[in-house]
């Protein structure tokens, strides 16, 4: 059974047009900064990157605690942030947690951060 979280403010509905396009709204500008908050983290963006990196672009969380020295708890707690702004998706399978990137939501970041037209 899947237990993917269905962020409130995800990297898709944060990240539609170029900051440089328009002036943002507030909750835009909320809804951004809170997918960058999540990303303006050393441990977050290598466990990102783990992630995206596995077999299958999928990672248990028991393999994702030695690759970055922190303790599971922690690692659990990075994830969550992660699955909160909208760029992993968590499921669950039997004991154990795996993370998935959420498909095209650093392509929505990185179009958020471009200047149109380059």
């Amino acid at each position: 059974m899947s237990t993917t979280a269905a962020p409130v403010r995800d990297a898709a509905t944060c990240c539609a047009a170029p900051l440089t396009a328009a002036p943002l709204d507030a909750d835009e500008a909320a809804r951004l900064a809170h997918v960058l908050k999540a990303l303006a983290d050393p441990a977050r963006l290598r466990l990102l990157s783990l992630v995206a990196a596995a077999d299958g672009a999928e990672a248990c969380v028991c393999d994702l605690t030695e690759p970055v020295g922190l303790s599971q708890p922690t690692v659990s707690h990075h994830l969550k942030t992660l699955v909160d702004a909208g760029l992993l998706t968590r499921e669950r399978r039997g004991s154990w947690a795996f993370y998935a990137l959420v498909p095209g939501a650093l392509d929505a970041v990185a179009g958020a951060l471009q200047h149109p037209g380059r």
